[in-house]
């Protein structure tokens, strides 16, 4: 009497039957084997994984992520210099130290100006502060640049009262001027050649009253007035920004006319 060798579904592991089974899990043996050598094989993914296997891939890769930020850079287009507004006449007056200073002092410096009296409690005190900002913030362009604050109030503002006026707010001496003269000169300079208000009259009580312009000035290496800046944090940053681009002109650049 031979023995039954059924599986629990019935099918006969004895039978005729026996040799496609077997068949079928070398079948799936062999399948399984090859996909797990693909896997480990440098070979496996197709092109895509060649490629990457080469150390050109990366070499080429990393160039791209490394020159495209610098390309990028040299593409942008900088926005274009101040134009010129019009051109200051030649001046002359008196330095915080007693010294004669004008335009032949400023000769080759780009600068910025602003209009003030010592005596001032409103205005006056935004516009030096500003500017000793600027100072602090432009001090790396060195001789090429200067600060220059003219008294609207010359009569009273003699040099040793712009000396102690600019003490207060830290002012060098060598980077930034504090002018005072005749008033003919002084109204000259600022009212004919920056084209900045001022108005002078007498209250009751016998007192002067001097309203003027706020704004700050930029003026080129060749007396070119290049721009006008409130005291807003955008007009200082905006100011700052021009300044910089005057500095890096050539001696030989042709700045924009003003349209």
């Amino acid at each position: 009497m031979t023995d039954d060798l059924r599986t629990p579904g019935g099918c006969d592991l004895t039978g005729p039957d026996q040799g496609a089974i077997t068949t079928l899990v070398l079948l799936a043996s062999s399948s399984s084997a090859s996909a797990a050598s693909a896997a480990t094989s440098p070979r496996g993914g197709g092109t895509m994984g060649r490629l990457i296997a080469r150390p050109a891939f990366w070499v080429v890769l990393l160039g791209i992520l490394f020159v495209a930020p610098v390309v990028r850079t040299l593409l942008r287009r900088l926005p274009p210099p101040p134009p010129v507004l019009s051109t200051l006449p030649a001046f002359q007056m008196t330095d915080q130290t007693g010294q004669p200073f004008g335009t032949r002092e400023l000769a080759g410096k780009v600068w910025v100006a602003d209009f003030i009296f010592t005596s001032c409690a409103t205005a006056c005190p935004t516009l030096t502060q500003q500017m000793a900002n600027i100072q602090q913030r432009a001090k790396q362009l060195g001789p090429d640049f200067h600060l220059v604050s003219f008294t609207v109030d010359p009569e009273r503002d003699t040099p040793p009262r712009l000396a102690e006026y600019a003490a207060r707010y830290k002012a060098d001496p060598h980077k930034w001027s504090f002018l005072t003269g005749p008033l003919p000169a002084v109204e000259a300079a600022v009212i004919e050649g920056f084209k900045i208000g001022v108005d002078r009259h007498k209250s009751a009580d016998d007192f002067w009253e001097i309203v003027h312009g706020e704004h700050l000035v930029l003026v080129d290496r060749h007396l070119n007035i290049r721009g006008y800046y409130d005291l807003s944090a955008q007009g200082i940053d905006r100011l700052l920004a021009n300044l910089g681009r005057v500095v890096n002109e050539g001696p030989g650049d042709e700045p924009p006319a003003a349209r």
